[in-house]
Protein backbone atom coordinates (compact mmCIF):
# COMPACT_ATOMS: atom_id res chain seq x y z
CA UNK A 1 0.00 0.00 0.00
CA UNK A 2 3.02 2.35 0.58
CA UNK A 3 4.53 1.98 -2.39
CA UNK A 4 1.40 2.15 -4.33
CA UNK A 5 0.41 5.50 -2.73
CA UNK A 6 3.84 6.56 -3.70
CA UNK A 7 3.43 6.38 -6.95
CA UNK A 8 0.35 7.71 -7.35
CA UNK A 9 1.85 10.76 -5.90
CA UNK A 10 4.42 10.85 -8.34
CA UNK A 11 1.74 10.62 -10.93
CA UNK A 12 -0.11 13.19 -9.30
CA UNK A 13 2.85 16.01 -9.24
CA UNK A 14 3.53 14.80 -13.01
CA UNK A 15 0.00 15.61 -13.56
CA UNK A 16 0.15 18.66 -12.75
CA UNK A 17 3.59 19.32 -13.87
CA UNK A 18 1.52 18.34 -17.52
CA UNK A 19 -1.39 20.74 -16.61
CA UNK A 20 0.58 23.61 -15.57
CA UNK A 21 2.47 23.55 -18.92
CA UNK A 22 -0.98 23.00 -21.08
CA UNK A 23 -2.07 25.88 -18.86
CA UNK A 24 0.53 28.10 -19.63
CA UNK A 25 1.00 27.10 -23.16
CA UNK A 26 -3.08 28.08 -23.36
CA UNK A 27 -2.92 31.14 -22.22
CA UNK A 28 0.64 32.57 -23.55
CA UNK A 29 1.70 30.53 -26.73
CA UNK A 30 -1.88 29.94 -28.29
CA UNK A 31 -2.65 33.44 -28.51
CA UNK A 32 0.78 33.62 -30.94
CA UNK A 33 0.07 30.84 -32.55
CA UNK A 34 -3.36 32.36 -33.43
CA UNK A 35 -1.32 35.14 -34.72
CA UNK A 36 -1.84 38.03 -32.03
CA UNK A 37 1.21 40.31 -30.97
CA UNK A 38 2.63 40.81 -27.63
CA UNK A 39 1.56 44.37 -27.86
CA UNK A 40 -2.17 43.00 -27.54
CA UNK A 41 -1.38 40.33 -25.00
CA UNK A 42 0.34 42.84 -22.44
CA UNK A 43 -2.76 45.05 -23.29
CA UNK A 44 -4.96 42.70 -21.66
CA UNK A 45 -3.16 43.36 -18.38
CA UNK A 46 -3.34 47.28 -18.34
CA UNK A 47 -6.86 47.38 -18.60
CA UNK A 48 -9.19 49.27 -20.55
CA UNK A 49 -7.62 52.71 -22.91
CA UNK A 50 -3.90 51.10 -22.67
CA UNK A 51 -1.64 54.02 -23.56
CA UNK A 52 1.68 53.03 -25.98
CA UNK A 53 3.96 53.71 -23.14
CA UNK A 54 1.64 51.15 -20.39
CA UNK A 55 1.73 48.31 -22.77
CA UNK A 56 5.69 48.35 -23.73
CA UNK A 57 6.13 49.34 -19.42
CA UNK A 58 3.69 45.69 -18.99
CA UNK A 59 5.34 43.90 -22.04
CA UNK A 60 8.89 44.40 -20.90
CA UNK A 61 8.09 43.47 -16.76
CA UNK A 62 6.20 40.60 -17.73
CA UNK A 63 9.16 39.46 -20.33
CA UNK A 64 6.29 38.60 -23.03
CA UNK A 65 9.03 39.30 -25.96
CA UNK A 66 11.32 36.02 -23.76
CA UNK A 67 10.87 32.45 -25.64
CA UNK A 68 8.12 30.60 -24.63
CA UNK A 69 10.11 27.98 -22.54
CA UNK A 70 11.67 31.21 -20.75
CA UNK A 71 8.86 32.45 -19.36
CA UNK A 72 7.20 28.94 -18.12
CA UNK A 73 10.74 28.35 -16.41
CA UNK A 74 10.13 31.77 -15.12
CA UNK A 75 6.60 30.96 -13.36
CA UNK A 76 7.45 27.39 -12.20
CA UNK A 77 10.55 29.31 -10.51
CA UNK A 78 8.17 31.43 -8.75
CA UNK A 79 6.31 28.59 -7.47
CA UNK A 80 9.04 27.26 -6.27
CA UNK A 81 11.13 30.71 -5.12
CA UNK A 82 9.30 33.01 -5.62
CA UNK A 83 9.01 36.08 -7.72
CA UNK A 84 9.36 39.82 -7.98
CA UNK A 85 7.13 41.98 -9.68
CA UNK A 86 7.66 45.87 -10.16
CA UNK A 87 4.61 47.69 -9.98
CA UNK A 88 5.48 51.33 -11.21
CA UNK A 89 8.49 52.60 -9.05
CA UNK A 90 7.78 49.72 -6.76
CA UNK A 91 8.90 46.46 -6.11
CA UNK A 92 6.66 43.73 -4.83
CA UNK A 93 7.60 40.15 -4.02
CA UNK A 94 5.59 37.64 -4.66
CA UNK A 95 6.35 34.18 -2.04
CA UNK A 96 6.75 31.02 -2.68
CA UNK A 97 4.78 29.82 -3.62
CA UNK A 98 3.90 32.36 -6.27
CA UNK A 99 1.29 31.56 -9.02
CA UNK A 100 2.02 34.91 -10.31
CA UNK A 101 0.73 38.35 -9.98
CA UNK A 102 -2.24 40.16 -10.94
CA UNK A 103 -2.06 43.77 -12.05
CA UNK A 104 -6.16 43.87 -12.43
CA UNK A 105 -6.08 43.88 -8.24
CA UNK A 106 -2.46 44.98 -7.37
CA UNK A 107 -1.44 41.71 -5.07
CA UNK A 108 -0.53 38.11 -5.83
CA UNK A 109 -2.67 35.47 -7.07
CA UNK A 110 -2.37 32.84 -3.82
CA UNK A 111 -3.72 35.38 -1.31
CA UNK A 112 -6.47 36.03 -3.54
CA UNK A 113 -7.30 32.39 -3.70
CA UNK A 114 -6.85 31.16 -0.24
CA UNK A 115 -9.36 33.86 0.40
CA UNK A 116 -12.11 32.69 -1.81
CA UNK A 117 -11.10 29.42 -1.13
CA UNK A 118 -12.69 28.68 2.32
CA UNK A 119 -16.61 29.37 0.48
CA UNK A 120 -16.18 26.99 -2.29
CA UNK A 121 -15.00 24.29 0.45
CA UNK A 122 -17.70 25.00 2.92
CA UNK A 123 -20.27 25.02 -0.29
CA UNK A 124 -18.43 21.57 -1.27
CA UNK A 125 -18.12 19.92 1.53
CA UNK A 126 -21.57 20.31 3.28
CA UNK A 127 -23.73 19.20 -0.17
CA UNK A 128 -21.39 16.45 -0.68
CA UNK A 129 -22.43 14.78 2.74
CA UNK A 130 -25.94 15.82 2.26
CA UNK A 131 -25.66 14.50 -1.37
CA UNK A 132 -23.84 11.30 -0.71
CA UNK A 133 -26.21 10.03 2.23
CA UNK A 134 -29.67 10.91 0.69
CA UNK A 135 -29.02 9.31 -2.85
CA UNK A 136 -27.02 5.94 -1.57
CA UNK A 137 -29.93 5.55 1.02
CA UNK A 138 -32.23 6.06 -1.73
CA UNK A 139 -30.95 3.87 -3.88
CA UNK A 140 -30.71 1.16 -1.66
CA UNK A 141 -33.74 1.36 -0.47
CA UNK A 142 -35.53 1.51 -3.96
CA UNK A 143 -33.34 -1.27 -4.78
CA UNK A 144 -34.86 -3.79 -1.81
CA UNK A 145 -38.42 -2.20 -3.17
CA UNK A 146 -37.93 -2.76 -6.45
CA UNK A 147 -41.13 -2.15 -8.60
CA UNK A 148 -43.10 -0.75 -5.47
CA UNK A 149 -44.59 2.51 -4.97
CA UNK A 150 -41.94 4.34 -3.28
CA UNK A 151 -39.42 3.10 -6.09
CA UNK A 152 -41.08 4.47 -8.65
CA UNK A 153 -41.43 8.15 -6.81
CA UNK A 154 -37.57 8.33 -5.79
CA UNK A 155 -36.63 7.50 -9.28
CA UNK A 156 -39.02 9.98 -10.50
CA UNK A 157 -37.77 12.58 -8.58
CA UNK A 158 -34.33 11.65 -9.30
CA UNK A 159 -35.36 11.87 -13.05
CA UNK A 160 -36.39 15.61 -12.06
CA UNK A 161 -33.05 16.22 -10.32
CA UNK A 162 -30.97 15.39 -13.04
CA UNK A 163 -32.60 17.01 -15.80
CA UNK A 164 -33.35 20.17 -14.33
CA UNK A 165 -30.08 22.45 -14.67
CA UNK A 166 -28.68 24.30 -11.18
CA UNK A 167 -29.55 27.56 -12.08
CA UNK A 168 -33.58 26.82 -12.37
CA UNK A 169 -33.87 24.62 -9.19
CA UNK A 170 -31.72 27.62 -7.37
CA UNK A 171 -33.60 30.47 -8.59
CA UNK A 172 -36.18 28.71 -7.94
CA UNK A 173 -35.95 28.16 -4.08
CA UNK A 174 -34.70 31.29 -3.68
CA UNK A 175 -37.98 32.41 -4.94
CA UNK A 176 -39.64 30.63 -2.08
CA UNK A 177 -37.93 30.21 0.71
CA UNK A 178 -35.81 33.44 0.62
CA UNK A 179 -37.92 35.90 -0.86
CA UNK A 180 -41.38 34.50 -0.69
CA UNK A 181 -41.06 32.92 2.71
CA UNK A 182 -38.57 34.46 4.11
CA UNK A 183 -37.12 31.16 6.16
CA UNK A 184 -33.41 32.15 4.57
CA UNK A 185 -31.30 35.14 3.71
CA UNK A 186 -31.14 35.81 -0.33
CA UNK A 187 -28.27 35.15 -2.11
CA UNK A 188 -25.45 37.29 -1.60
CA UNK A 189 -25.97 37.41 2.14
CA UNK A 190 -22.79 34.86 2.81
CA UNK A 191 -21.00 35.03 6.33
CA UNK A 192 -17.69 33.61 7.26
CA UNK A 193 -17.72 30.83 9.82
CA UNK A 194 -15.16 32.00 11.64
CA UNK A 195 -17.32 35.50 11.85
CA UNK A 196 -20.82 33.92 13.19
CA UNK A 197 -21.52 30.10 12.74
CA UNK A 198 -25.23 30.40 12.69
CA UNK A 199 -25.50 33.10 10.15
CA UNK A 200 -22.51 30.74 8.01
CA UNK A 201 -24.94 27.71 8.55
CA UNK A 202 -28.09 29.81 7.38
CA UNK A 203 -26.53 31.47 4.26
CA UNK A 204 -25.26 28.07 2.95
CA UNK A 205 -28.61 25.86 3.45
CA UNK A 206 -30.00 26.41 0.38
CA UNK A 207 -27.06 26.38 -1.68
CA UNK A 208 -26.32 22.81 -0.20
CA UNK A 209 -29.78 21.77 -0.81
CA UNK A 210 -30.23 22.94 -4.33
CA UNK A 211 -26.66 21.37 -5.25
CA UNK A 212 -27.26 18.36 -3.17
CA UNK A 213 -30.72 17.75 -5.00
CA UNK A 214 -28.54 17.11 -8.63
CA UNK A 215 -25.91 15.05 -7.55
CA UNK A 216 -28.55 12.94 -5.00
CA UNK A 217 -30.81 12.18 -8.02
CA UNK A 218 -27.69 10.64 -10.04
CA UNK A 219 -26.49 8.94 -6.93
CA UNK A 220 -29.93 7.56 -6.37
CA UNK A 221 -29.74 5.98 -9.90
CA UNK A 222 -26.57 4.55 -9.97
CA UNK A 223 -26.63 2.80 -6.66
CA UNK A 224 -29.59 1.37 -7.26
CA UNK A 225 -28.49 -0.26 -10.62
CA UNK A 226 -25.79 -1.45 -8.52
CA UNK A 227 -27.64 -2.83 -5.83
CA UNK A 228 -29.97 -4.41 -8.28
CA UNK A 229 -27.08 -6.32 -10.10
CA UNK A 230 -25.12 -7.26 -6.73
CA UNK A 231 -28.07 -8.90 -5.33
CA UNK A 232 -28.52 -11.29 -8.26
CA UNK A 233 -25.05 -12.76 -7.66
CA UNK A 234 -23.90 -15.65 -6.43
CA UNK A 235 -22.35 -14.63 -3.27
CA UNK A 236 -24.96 -12.82 -1.70
CA UNK A 237 -27.30 -16.04 -2.23
CA UNK A 238 -24.66 -18.16 -0.65
CA UNK A 239 -24.78 -15.59 2.37
CA UNK A 240 -28.70 -15.40 2.68
CA UNK A 241 -28.30 -19.78 2.71
CA UNK A 242 -25.60 -19.34 5.59
CA UNK A 243 -28.06 -17.68 7.60
CA UNK A 244 -26.56 -14.44 7.95
CA UNK A 245 -28.93 -11.40 8.52
CA UNK A 246 -30.27 -9.39 6.10
CA UNK A 247 -29.09 -6.65 7.38
CA UNK A 248 -25.27 -7.86 7.42
CA UNK A 249 -25.81 -9.67 3.56
CA UNK A 250 -26.85 -5.88 2.60
CA UNK A 251 -24.58 -3.95 4.47
CA UNK A 252 -21.31 -5.75 4.47
CA UNK A 253 -21.97 -7.70 1.05
CA UNK A 254 -24.19 -6.14 -1.29
CA UNK A 255 -23.56 -1.94 -0.65
CA UNK A 256 -19.95 -2.81 -0.12
CA UNK A 257 -19.45 -3.94 -3.52
CA UNK A 258 -21.79 -1.60 -4.96
CA UNK A 259 -20.06 1.14 -3.60
CA UNK A 260 -16.88 1.43 -6.00
CA UNK A 261 -18.22 2.87 -9.30
CA UNK A 262 -20.07 5.59 -6.26
CA UNK A 263 -16.76 6.11 -4.97
CA UNK A 264 -14.81 7.00 -8.55
CA UNK A 265 -17.95 9.28 -9.09
CA UNK A 266 -17.82 10.69 -5.66
CA UNK A 267 -13.76 12.13 -6.06
CA UNK A 268 -14.31 13.21 -9.29
CA UNK A 269 -17.36 15.29 -8.36
CA UNK A 270 -16.31 16.44 -4.98
CA UNK A 271 -12.63 17.58 -6.48
CA UNK A 272 -14.39 19.62 -9.50
CA UNK A 273 -16.49 21.42 -6.85
CA UNK A 274 -13.63 21.89 -4.49
CA UNK A 275 -11.96 24.03 -7.81
CA UNK A 276 -15.14 25.80 -8.50
CA UNK A 277 -18.91 25.52 -7.96
CA UNK A 278 -19.38 28.15 -10.85
CA UNK A 279 -23.25 27.69 -11.48
CA UNK A 280 -24.18 27.56 -7.42
CA UNK A 281 -21.64 30.46 -6.99
CA UNK A 282 -23.23 32.65 -9.61
CA UNK A 283 -26.71 32.02 -8.64
CA UNK A 284 -27.26 32.13 -5.07
CA UNK A 285 -23.82 34.89 -5.22
CA UNK A 286 -21.12 33.15 -3.29
CA UNK A 287 -17.62 34.69 -2.91
CA UNK A 288 -15.99 31.76 -4.00
CA UNK A 289 -13.63 29.88 -6.57
CA UNK A 290 -16.06 29.72 -9.23
CA UNK A 291 -17.09 33.14 -9.11
CA UNK A 292 -13.77 34.66 -8.86
CA UNK A 293 -13.29 32.09 -12.36
CA UNK A 294 -15.82 34.02 -13.89
CA UNK A 295 -15.01 37.64 -12.94
CA UNK A 296 -11.22 36.80 -14.23
CA UNK A 297 -12.10 35.92 -17.23
CA UNK A 298 -14.85 38.72 -17.61
CA UNK A 299 -11.45 41.48 -16.62
CA UNK A 300 -9.28 39.40 -18.57
CA UNK A 301 -7.03 38.64 -15.36
CA UNK A 302 -5.19 35.68 -17.10
CA UNK A 303 -2.49 34.66 -14.02
CA UNK A 304 -6.06 34.75 -11.77
CA UNK A 305 -7.09 32.16 -14.03
CA UNK A 306 -4.66 30.50 -14.51
CA UNK A 307 -4.29 30.00 -10.32
CA UNK A 308 -7.67 29.30 -10.43
CA UNK A 309 -7.05 26.47 -12.98
CA UNK A 310 -4.24 25.27 -11.43
CA UNK A 311 -6.16 25.52 -7.77
CA UNK A 312 -8.73 22.96 -9.16
CA UNK A 313 -6.29 20.54 -10.37
CA UNK A 314 -4.62 19.66 -7.38
CA UNK A 315 -8.15 19.55 -5.56
CA UNK A 316 -9.25 17.00 -8.60
CA UNK A 317 -5.56 14.79 -8.19
CA UNK A 318 -5.79 14.91 -4.28
CA UNK A 319 -9.49 13.80 -4.54
CA UNK A 320 -8.42 10.81 -6.91
CA UNK A 321 -5.81 9.99 -4.85
CA UNK A 322 -8.25 9.23 -1.63
CA UNK A 323 -10.51 7.24 -3.91
CA UNK A 324 -7.61 5.12 -4.79
CA UNK A 325 -6.42 4.42 -1.55
CA UNK A 326 -10.14 3.93 -0.19
CA UNK A 327 -10.88 1.24 -3.02
CA UNK A 328 -9.07 -1.33 -0.81
CA UNK A 329 -11.08 -0.38 2.53
CA UNK A 330 -14.60 -0.93 0.09
CA UNK A 331 -13.62 -3.50 -1.85
CA UNK A 332 -11.48 -6.83 -0.64
CA UNK A 333 -10.88 -8.04 -4.23
CA UNK A 334 -8.43 -4.70 -4.75
CA UNK A 335 -6.20 -5.34 -2.23
CA UNK A 336 -6.30 -8.82 -3.51
CA UNK A 337 -5.33 -7.92 -6.41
Amino acid sequence: MFAFIVRRLLGAVAMLVIVSMVTFGIFFLLPKIAGQSTDQLAAKYVGKAPTPEAIVDVKERLGLDDPIAVQYGRFVKGIVAGQDFQTGTEVEHCSAPCLGYSFRNNEPVLPTLIDRAPVTISLALGASIIWLVLGVGIGVLSALKRGSLFDRASMGVALAGVSLPIYFTGLLSLAIFSYGLGWFPAGGSYTAFTENPGLWFQSLVLPWVTLAFLYAALYARLTRAGMLETLNEDYIRTARAKGLPERTVITRHALRASLTPILTIFGLDLGLLLGGAVLTEQTFSLPGLGALSIESISSGDLPMVMGVVLVATIFIVIASLIVDVLYAVVDPRVRLS
